[in-house]
């Protein structure tokens, strides 16, 4: 095997390296691209922590809009 990266590894090293370096601008950056419907870097944010917290609480919202709400 070749030790050399690929384009898309080195894209996500990359990325990676820069959420290390300034992780209170990337989380502007997250939310921002969330609101352009990029999913995946939100998701890639947060981690699989922050998004099961994330899903636990739609599920909670949507268990309690239909108990009380209906």
């Amino acid at each position: 095997m070749s030790d050399k990266e690929t384009p898309e590894q080195q894209r996500e090293r990359l990325r990676k390296d820069e959420l290390k370096k300034n992780p209170t601008g990337n989380v502007n950056d997250a939310f921002n691209r969330a609101n352009n419907c990029s999913l995946v870097d939100l998701v890639g944010f947060l981690g699989w922590k922050g998004t099961g917290i994330l899903i636990l609480i739609i599920i909670l919202g949507f268990i309690i809009n239909s108990v009380f709400f209906h």
